[in-house]
């Protein structure tokens, strides 16, 4: 299992993911796409990277909206893996 990350490191690593805001023991952002379609092919590439980490954000499908949610359940909260994970997806791998 993986160290929660304090809030100290949190807040530093946060500052290299513009996208990405702490919200409790989690991070969560937002994307905005052209439309439904657009969105839905984000989403399908970031579950491609979730099952390749197999570690799974939250996903909230509206419309053009996508809110992600990443936390380590097992851990407890924040772990270094949702930080790498959250550089994964903002970088669009």
């Amino acid at each position: 299992m993986s160290r929660t990350l304090d809030t100290a490191e949190i807040t530093r690593q946060l500052q290299d993911l513009p996208d990405w805001k702490a919200d409790g023991d989690q991070i969560a952002a937002d994307f905005t796409f052209d439309d439904f379609g657009a969105a839905m092919v984000f989403v399908n590439r970031v579950a491609e990277m979730a099952e390749e980490e197999n570690h799974h954000p939250d996903i909230d499908i509206r419309w053009n909206k996508v809110h992600l949610v990443l936390t380590s359940h097992d851990a407890g909260g924040l772990t270094q893996r949702d930080i790498e994970m959250a550089h994964r997806i903002s970088r669009g791998e």
